[in-house]
């Protein structure tokens, strides 16, 4: 199945137009995770997890991950939403210059 049946799939299923934003910053982690880029993954697969029957879609910003050389926690992230949310589709954000 190509990607607009998919988000229309997820759109009728889940009873939403939500696109969840996977903008990992670690300076604003919850305290017990502050700053630590090596708990990325956990920060996003925790939002994956709480958003999957509420989403149509998640769009991980790689810019965020390429600030922290945490290419391989995307990587991460990326199965993480195939093995829990198989039937959402992932819009990777690729643009570059949009961040701090």
């Amino acid at each position: 199945m190509n990607f607009l049946p998919r988000l229309l799939a997820a759109q009728t299923k889940n009873e939403s137009l939500l696109c969840v934003g996977l903008d990992p910053e670690p300076g604003r982690f919850p305290a017990p995770w502050r700053g630590d880029a090596a708990r990325i993954f956990d920060f996003c697969a925790r939002i994956v997890d709480a958003t999957k029957d509420l989403a149509c879609a998640f769009k991980p910003q790689i810019a965020y991950f390429a600030a922290q050389r945490a290419e391989d926690q995307l990587e991460r992230v990326l199965a993480h939403i195939r093995r829990v949310a198989p039937e959402l589709p992932v819009i990777l954000d690729a643009k570059r210059g949009d961040i701090g």
